[in-house]
């Protein structure tokens, strides 16, 4: 089959792919790809959970470390008499979208219910990101009857500032989401959030699982009777920042999935085996990110079936198969594109994105895979969970350091990463060190400056290099250099799997 396939393909392509499939074969057979140690990984989650301290909104607690950061939108909904205050900034600006916000913490919340046992100490800081953005999620949520809040900030206003988060003088206008102006995207993806943290608060906080639990399946029904993009209802607000590209279709499905994992409500099953070939069950997609759930889906919905053996959800193995031999060179579905150092490459935009969730989709399934001794079928051929390890190892070592570039892109991971990332609160003065008041316009000079970042965000995984493995450490280029909660959430899952002394390298 292999050989098949490099018949077909121009020397210089047939010569790359021929590497890639070697390496994976070596790295999955033996010790010879181990760039890093269980220490160096687990140092990396350390950080990569950090991070999410240097994006929070809201009062900051006593023991929060990235100490150069402020207090920050105290008064959020207070002129629209709600209470507002909390959450997450998304990226490198001070605005709360609710969508990638949500989806931000339904990743953490697998990454932890997949590899929390791999965690150790820092379980804890792990459970306290995802609570940080669930206890804000769940104000959204309950606030105003028939309402969803999603999203605090107009973002056309900050995106004409360079300010701190405590200096925000740009208007803090609130979104919402309604039974006359709906957002089945926002909201399933929201019940999905919550109905994954009370998996997470299950054992260690019952009754805080019962809460999100419940609240889950309260948004989940508004999302499914009212149903409507919330791009259509909120247009320049959302779009093209987050705009639901996919449709909402794909969020319904996840969120059903994420309340049956949930609560076992056979309810829930009854809605996936109706609705599944409306929502998307049948389509194989292969990419899964904060607008699109399917691939991820299939996968999450796959172990019924292999873990418990729940034969309604065999079709959901069998595209997950064909998800995961999309990504395997060699396979006779495969179509993913690697750079020449062996990176997932998507989109020009971002890209780290797509390479974190790809790669904790690729471990994911392994872990499900391995329960039962199964294989993923490519064609006539098939593919063990070692191989799909071994290829989510590669992007990992990749982002860590070990790329052609020898850059790694976690911000105070290793001995070299980058210095000018695009993000207003690193980039500024912190509050402490310059206590006055820095205005919108006055913070441009510190967007075009050539000096590194003032503030380490420690643990942000940027953007990313080219689809040359080219990366330019600049503040202004914010498709590689900005940061993003949703890069980092399931890098938490992927690199606490490797943190594990019980992983096989």
């Amino acid at each position: 089959m292999v050989l098949s396939i490099l018949r077909k393909m121009d020397p210089a392509s047939k010569f790359s792919l021929t590497l890639q499939i070697l390496g994976l074969t070596l790295c999955a057979l033996s010790l010879l790809c181990s760039a890093f140690t269980f220490q160096d990984y687990s140092d990396a989650l350390g950080k990569s959970i950090l991070f999410f301290e240097g994006q929070r909104s809201g009062r900051l607690p006593p023991n929060q470390q990235l100490t150069w950061r402020g207090n920050s939108g105290l008064s959020d909904g207070s002129s629209y008499h709600v209470d507002l205050v909390g959450g997450y900034y998304d990226a490198g600006d001070n605005v709360k979208f609710g969508l990638p916000m949500a989806f931000t913490t339904t990743l953490l919340s697998w990454s932890v219910i997949e590899f929390g046992s791999s965690m150790q100490n820092h379980l804890e800081n792990a459970k306290a990101a995802i609570r940080w953005g669930t206890d804000y999620l769940l104000k959204a949520s309950t606030a105003t009857p028939g309402a969803l809040y999603v999203q605090v900030g107009d973002p056309n206003m900050d995106h004409h500032c360079w300010e701190r988060p405590e200096d925000m003088d740009t208007p803090r206008n609130v979104y919402k989401v309604s039974t006359q102006n709906p957002g089945s995207d926002v909201a399933a993806e929201t019940a999905a959030a919550l109905a994954a943290a009370s998996v997470v608060f299950k054992d260690s906080d019952p009754s805080y699982s019962t809460k999100l639990l419940k609240t889950a399946m309260k948004v989940f029904d508004f999302a499914d009777k009212y149903r409507g993009s919330y791009s259509d209802s909120l247009n320049s607000v959302v779009c093209p920042f987050y705009c639901s590209y996919s449709g909402y279709l794909d969020e319904l499905l996840w969120g059903a999935s994420w309340l049956h994992r949930a609560s076992q409500n056979s309810s829930y099953l009854a809605y996936i085996q109706s609705n599944g070939h409306i929502l998307g069950a049948d389509d194989d997609d292969y990419s899964f990110s904060w607008d699109d759930k399917r691939a991820g889906t299939k996968v999450l919905l796959s172990e019924g079936f292999l873990e418990k053996n729940t034969q309604e959800f065999q079709l959901y193995k069998a595209h997950s198969d064909n998800y995961i031999c999309s990504l395997i060179p060699g396979s006779s579905s495969f179509q993913a594109q690697y750079t020449a150092g062996g990176l997932f490459y998507k989109a020009s935009e971002s890209n780290l994105q797509y390479v974190t969730t790809t790669t904790f989709l690729l471990l994911t399934y392994a872990k499900y895979l391995s329960s039962n001794g199964g294989v993923a079928t490519c064609g006539s051929s098939t593919v063990k969970a070692e191989n799909l390890i071994a290829l989510a190892k590669k992007q990992v070592d990749y982002i860590l350091g070990d790329n052609p570039a020898k850059m790694s892109y976690m911000v105070g991971f290793g001995e070299r990463y980058p210095q000018h990332v695009h993000h207003r609160g690193s980039s500024l003065p912190s509050i402490h060190a310059h206590p006055d008041h820095i205005a919108c316009n006055d913070g441009f000079q510190y967007l075009y400056s050539r000096s590194p970042n003032p503030n380490v965000l420690t643990g942000a995984i940027l953007g990313g290099p080219d689809n040359r493995d080219n990366f330019a450490d600049d503040r202004n280029n914010y498709q590689q250099s900005e940061p993003a909660t949703y890069i980092n959430a399931p890098f938490v899952g992927a690199v606490a799997f490797f943190s594990s002394k019980t992983t096989t390298n």
